[in-house]
């Protein structure tokens, strides 16, 4: 994320971009915000580890907006930041990139788990279980981050926590063990959430050919898919740096556009089909935001104090 050295740009189009960036993660924030609102609004979803999980992405989305662009604006506004605030930053950004691939995974072995073990769903799925669930993604998340930490402390001075560099992956982690590291723990998260995935598609689809009511099979077998979908949404981060190279050489005058509307492609606006795609398909949780965010016209009827 942001690995590559940005380009300096005219006044006018940094102010530009940065104003399309703010706007852009305040909307998706704001329906986001929307969604957990609605699902703090009604206890039932509170019950229901589907929900749990769902509510749990668009979070962790919404955290990571925030942190992607404030790591944009500082690139602008303070193109060199302290070590130690911006592997802050870094660390935060990676860990909840890290989180939504397994949360995509633990969606679909819940809708495995209901589909093809419906009667030990209850006793499987339950809200503690998740929220343990929850934990251990932020767990495993947060791994590779505390031993690039552990690198860095065994390779740099203490007066390098206390210099300042552009704040990029590449410049707070600048050591060959950080890089092969970052590679090795994305490839062996990417490969297990993709077994997952095609392991549970294909069990939901075999059940939904020999259910006689295939209305929920194929309702999780679509949910599934999409899951998929997602996925290698997440995972044009991981060629964004190769488009680059690749696209850079063929218009090199717009440079700085091409890394800007790769960064937009890849990290933005990928967080705005989390909402898309599952709160708006989910027929309970669209009903619950429609009642609670209609306008309605509260009448307050004063009644006059007697003397």
């Amino acid at each position: 994320m942001n690995s590559t050295v940005r380009i300096v740009d005219s006044y006018e189009e940094a102010l530009a971009k940065n104003i399309v960036i703010v706007c852009l993660g305040f909307i998706i924030n704001f329906i986001n915000g929307m969604l957990v609102v609605t699902f703090f609004s009604n206890t039932m979803f509170s019950r229901d580890s589907r929900y749990i999980l769902y509510i749990h992405l668009v979070i962790n989305d919404m955290l990571m907006i925030c942190v992607t662009v404030i790591l944009y604006v500082l690139s602008y506004a303070s193109p060199l930041v302290n070590v130690s605030w911006c592997c802050i930053l870094v660390v935060l950004s990676s860990t909840t990139f890290m989180i939504t691939p397994l949360n995509l995974a633990g969606m679909a072995i819940e809708r495995f788990i209901a589909i093809c073990k419906p009667l030990h769903h209850s006793q499987i799925c339950t809200p503690q279980r998740t929220y343990i669930f929850i934990c251990l993604l932020w767990v495993l998340g947060a791994i590779h981050c505390l031993a690039d930490i552990i690198i860095l402390l065994l390779t740099q001075p203490i007066s390098f926590f206390r210099s300042f560099v552009p704040c990029y992956p590449i410049y707070v982690f600048p050591s060959k063990a950080h890089q092969e590291h970052t590679t090795a723990s994305q490839v062996i998260y990417m490969a297990l959430v993709w077994i997952i995935l095609i392991y549970t598609y294909c069990r939901v689809l075999f059940t939904a050919r020999k259910a006689v009511s295939k209305g929920s099979a194929n309702k999780a077998r679509s949910t599934i898919l999409l899951h998929g979908v997602q996925l290698l949404l997440c995972m044009l981060s991981y060629i964004a740096p190769f488009t680059y190279i690749i696209i850079t050489p063929v218009f090199p005058q717009h440079r700085a556009n091409i890394g800007f509307c790769i960064y937009l492609l890849t990290i933005i606006m990928p967080r705005l089909l989390s909402p898309l795609i599952y709160g708006i398909r989910d027929q309970k949780f669209m009903k619950q935001m429609k009642e609670y965010f209609t306008c309605k016209v509260i009448i307050v009827k004063i009644v006059p104090s007697k003397l």
